[in-house]
């Protein structure tokens, strides 16, 4: 039921995107509403809070022209909702929903709240299979599960815009062995989104994906450094609503992937500020643990659906300090981390990533004889080991010099470069049997009785024997 509220000026406050009007008609929180101005725009918001005597209001385009006389605002207790329906994939939308692309705006079959589904927890079901992205410090070391969140972080320079790209190029579903994959291509979608980016960056996101022939299976949002910050807290809500009907509705298997989290966060910063919140650590307002779990809970596999939803958030951490808020309640919320690094992307290494401390904590729900492949799990398990031991021999070199270095650990001195520029550097995408074939190479180079984790088949068949996998 729709109310209408003409504001009169008296005791109405305008700041940035926020206005403050009366309460004087009955009201929801996160109750959609439409100003419209004296020059006649129409604007959209919603209501973000709502007191005894007044409600603010969230306007979610350029305030520029609107004044506080002869303003009219009607609400329309409820909630702001996407217009869904067939023929979403190979579209590309603004923040808020709006086509991009020239087209009409999809068919209206289902009308959803942006705000997500009311998902019962036990409705959910473990995360498990496996989503291969062609990189392979993912792949084979830290691997993507369907159902899963799992964030990359990143770097201001870093190139994880590139990354995000070349993923959602080439990510697929993995089936079992002998399946050629052409049904499962078929349930497969990307939803790709980008939050506060330049026209320059919008534009190669774009590009990319339409020269690749990946955009006919993706759905695209592109929220640009120009919009209101308003858009932008906004903008995943409308991609993620649009990936749970791909997924729940159609079907799908859905990979979200969101770049730049950092970005959404500062606005969530610059609004709390804007409304005279108490602000948190950093100056972030105390509740941003809540609204970014609200975003990351979306993903997840449901009881009776045959769809499900991953997600692959990238977010750049301020100063590379991984302790920094963002990144940290962003770890504390997903499961795991892949972590993006400066070295190794000075030395040209590319994707740089940093296998250390980067993590997939549902790995062995996805890997596996009849997923991946029965020795997946060891080969992972060992390569880490070893590296990790090459990194410690490394710091000792730097101390006592190679004369000080035993034969042995020269051996893991080579490894540890051999590994960096054959298994984590690679240019072109890798199936996943290239990537363990790379990891099987770099661990031939040690001694067969360092080789601990793995059995006595597997020191026989892919180290003696010198066959690849």
């Amino acid at each position: 039921m729709r109310a209408q509220l003409r504001i009169d000026g008296a005791n109405t406050r305008l700041a940035g995107p926020l206005l403050n009007v009366r309460r004087v008609v009955r009201a929801g929180l996160h109750d959609a509403v439409r100003v419209t101005g004296p020059d006649g725009a129409t604007r959209v918001g919603r209501i973000v809070a709502i007191g005894a005597d007044e409600m603010v209001l969230e306007v979610l385009e350029s305030t520029a022209g609107l004044g506080l006389a002869d303003t009219v605002v009607t609400i329309e207790s409820e909630p702001l909702r996407f217009a869904l329906g067939p023929g979403l994939l190979g579209r590309v939308f603004d923040s808020v929903g709006r086509p991009l692309d020239g087209g009409a705006p999809p068919p209206a079959q289902q009308w959803l709240p942006i705000d997500g589904m009311n998902v019962n927890p036990a409705a959910r079901e473990l995360p498990r299979d496996f989503i291969e992205t062609g990189v392979t410090a993912i792949d084979l070391m830290n691997c993507l599960v369907r159902g899963q969140k799992l964030p990359l972080f990143s770097g201001s320079g870093l190139p994880h815009d590139r990354l995000a790209v070349a993923i959602a190029q080439r990510a697929r579903l993995r089936g079992a062995p002998g399946d050629d994959g052409r049904g499962r291509a078929q349930q497969f979608a990307i939803v790709f989104v980008g939050i506060g980016v330049s026209h320059d960056t919008a534009d190669y996101f774009r590009t990319s994906m339409e020269a690749s022939g990946a955009l006919a299976h993706t759905v695209m949002f592109l929220n640009r450094a120009s919009d209101p910050s308003t858009q932008r807290l906004l903008v995943p809500r409308y991609a993620l609503t649009a990936a749970e009907y791909l997924a729940f509705t159609e079907g799908r298997h859905v990979l979200v992937i969101m770049t730049d989290m950092t970005n959404y966060c500062e606005a969530l910063r610059e609004v709390s500020s804007s409304r005279g919140e108490i602000p948190s650590r950093k100056g972030y307002p105390g509740y941003m643990y809540s609204d970014l779990a609200s975003i990351y809970e979306r993903a997840g596999c449901l009881l009776g659906r045959p769809g499900t939803l991953t997600q692959l958030p990238i977010l750049t951490m301020p100063g590379d300090d991984i302790g920094h808020p963002i990144a940290d309640l962003t770890g504390y919320i997903t499961e795991g981390q892949i972590v993006l690094d400066r070295e190794l992307d000075r030395r040209g290494l590319y994707p740089p990533i940093k296998v250390l401390p980067s993590l997939s904590r549902l790995m062995d729900m996805g890997i596996g004889k009849g997923v991946t492949h029965e020795d997946h799990a060891a080969l992972a398990h060992q390569l880490f080991a070893a590296y990790a031991r090459a990194t410690r021999v490394r710091l000792l070199a730097s101390v006592m010099g190679l004369e000080g270095l035993s034969a042995s650990e020269r051996q893991y001195l080579a490894f540890g470069d051999a590994f960096e520029q054959g298994v984590v550097n690679h240019s072109a995408p890798r199936t996943l049997e290239q990537s363990m074939a790379a990891g099987w190479r770099a661990l031939r180079m040690l001694p067969t009785d360092e080789l601990t984790r793995l059995d006595l088949r597997q020191r026989e068949h892919y180290i003696t024997g010198g066959r690849d996998a």
